[in-house]
This record gives C-alpha cells, sequence and structure tokens, in this order.
C-alpha cells in the first residue's frame, strides 16, 4: 500500500535550502503554522503522480502536514485519481468529500487551484451546485475562491451561468486573491460568449473592483477595453 510516510520520505530526499526560500514566498496564507519543506513544486507533482494509488485514509494523513508542499502533494494525488479514466463515480464522490471536509487544510491560491478543477467542478457537471454558492458566501477566503474556480469545468461545457452568477456574489470580494480569480474566469467565460461578457461588464464595470476589471476585458480589443476601463473612472 502506498502510504503518507513513505510519499513524505520521498520528498525529503529533495530538500534543498535554496528551495526553502523559493517557496515560502508562494504561500499566502495567515494560518502562522504552514511551514515550507523546502522541495521544489516539479518534484511534489512528479511525486504525487507515483502515489496516484494511495488510499484516502493516508491522502487524510497529507492533509494534516504542517508542511506547505505535503498538503500540496496531497491535493495533487487527489486531482490525479479524479481525472483518472478508472476511477469510478462513487470514488469521486469521495474525493470531492475529502476536498471539502478538509477545505480548512487547503488553505493557499494554489490548492484550490490545482484540485477544484477536476475535484469539485468536473465532479459537479452533471450535478446541484448549491454547494458552490454555500462556498462563495463562505467567511474563508479559499472556500469563496473554491467556488469561483470550479466553475471552468462548466465553462468547458459552454454552461456559463453559475460562472457569472458566483461572480455577482463575489463582486465586491475584499481579498485580492477573490478579485483576480473573479476577472480571470468572466474572461473565461467570454471567450465562449463575448457579449455575455460585455453585458455583465456594462451592469458592474463601474463598481467592480478595478483589478477584476482588468483581468475580465484582457482579451477584448483595445476599443472595448478602453470603453469599460472609462466606465471604471
Amino acid at each position: 500500500m502506498q502510504t503518507a510516510k513513505a510519499f513524505i520520505s520521498k520528498l525529503e530526499e529533495f530538500r534543498t535550502v535554496e528551495e526553502l526560500n523559493k517557496v515560502a514566498r508562494f504561500f499566502k496564507g495567515n494560518d502562522g503554522l504552514t511551514e515550507a519543506l523546502g522541495v521544489k513544486f516539479g518534484v511534489v507533482f512528479k511525486t504525487a503522480k507515483e502515489f496516484t494509488e494511495m488510499p484516502l485514509s493516508e491522502i487524510n494523513l497529507l492533509l494534516d502536514s504542517k508542511y506547505y508542499e505535503i498538503r500540496m502533494g496531497a491535493v495533487s494525488i487527489m486531482d490525479y485519481q479524479a481525472k483518472s479514466k478508472k476511477v469510478s463515480e462513487e470514488y469521486k464522490k469521495k474525493l470531492f468529500d475529502l476536498y471539502i471536509e478538509r477545505h480548512d487544510r487547503l488553505n493557499n491560491w494554489d490548492f484550490v487551484d490545482r484540485g477544484s478543477y477536476n475535484i469539485i467542478g468536473e465532479f459537479l457537471l452533471d450535478k446541484p451546485r448549491d454547494i458552490l454558492y454555500k462556498l462563495a458566501k463562505s467567511q474563508n477566503v479559499w472556500e469563496r475562491r473554491t467556488a469561483i474556480v470550479s466553475t471552468y469545468a462548466f465553462i468547458k461545457k459552454d454552461q456559463l451561468d453559475d460562472t457569472f452568477k458566483i461572480a455577482e456574489i463575489l463582486l465586491n470580494d475584499e481579498h485580492e486573491l477573490i478579485n483576480k480569480a473573479v476577472g480571470s474566469w468572466i474572461r473565461e467565460a467570454g471567450k465562449r460568449d463575448p457579449e455575455r461578457l460585455k453585458d455583465f461588464l456594462e451592469k458592474y464595470a463601474a463598481q467592480m473592483p478595478r483589478i477584476t476589471l482588468r483581468y475580465a476585458i484582457e482579451k477584448l480589443d483595445k476599443a472595448t477595453r478602453t470603453y469599460f476601463l472609462n466606465i471604471k473612472k
């Protein structure tokens, strides 16, 4: 059986002081407890791929770790498992539940961006999406980010309603990483339906944070970008 202990031992072989200083800069959480192990993320992802047979009980142990890269390894293993064609719907539900139940340990933007597309969004493609609206109203910034980032799976299927609805909920969020995520994902939705993005911006450009607007209009033509930026003034 692939164990949490074996995974951690493998990662520890690649620790360096140089990487310790680099990795620490990526963590934007404020739990006061998380530490960097000092392992390149490329190594973390590669090792996670080697441990895709790890049972959920052992992944759960990885999520208990104080080390940033070990928890990234946990969510990466979950991500690899979720997108495997061999995994059952029942098991995908267990991955979904573990992600939601242990969201307190997924307390950085990259945990969310790594796992929410396959573990949450893909799972919800043919299911009710009430959980995302609950997360969008959470006091936890990373849960709010999961709410909007997960909708990328829907965008890929030309299902855009939830992206724009959740964007409305998060429109004036106080956290910059939510502002950026909202702008990024309505931009992606706009690639599928440019007119819907423009309609959304006509309604909300004047009130949304400037950084959200800039991310949202990034792929529009210059004249249209200028138009919406002028609305914001």
